[in-house]
């Protein structure tokens, strides 16, 4: 159920899961939580600038989330540093998908779009 990827060094690791206290399923609300690791395997430094992330439900209606950092925070990394962190989204049917991307920069002032892997989300036995 995970998805992982790795961009100029940065690795992006993904793991989702259902959250039935906050989904009310006869309301088609189905919330899912997902935990993010980052890690720095490259040799210089990169700070977290932005977030981009396409959300996908089961009929292909997609929801485009921007906005500054992660869980209000822009974390640098130094070479083998880790950053983890949990947030969640809601969906209006029991499965879909999310993917996306992070705006990385360096020291030096350049930046990289750290690609997130396209994972499932997925309500436990909602797929046989």
């Amino acid at each position: 159920m995970s998805s992982s990827a790795t961009t100029d060094g940065i690795r992006i690791t993904v793991k989702p899961a259902y959250w039935p206290e906050r989904s009310s399923p006869e309301s088609g609300q189905y919330a899912f939580m997902y935990t993010v690791e980052i890690v720095n395997e490259g040799e210089a430094p990169a700070q977290l600038k932005s977030r981009h992330w396409l959300i996908t439900d089961a009929t292909g209606k997609v929801e485009e989330v921007k906005g500054e950092g992660v869980v209000g925070r822009q974390p640098r990394l130094a070479p083998s540093e880790r950053f983890e962190y949990t947030s969640w989204a809601m969906l209006r049917t029991p499965f879909g998908t999310m993917r996306g991307s992070y705006e990385m920069e360096r020291p030096d002032g350049s930046s990289f779009e750290a690609r997130i892997a396209e994972f499932a989300l997925t309500l436990p036995n909602a797929l046989h």
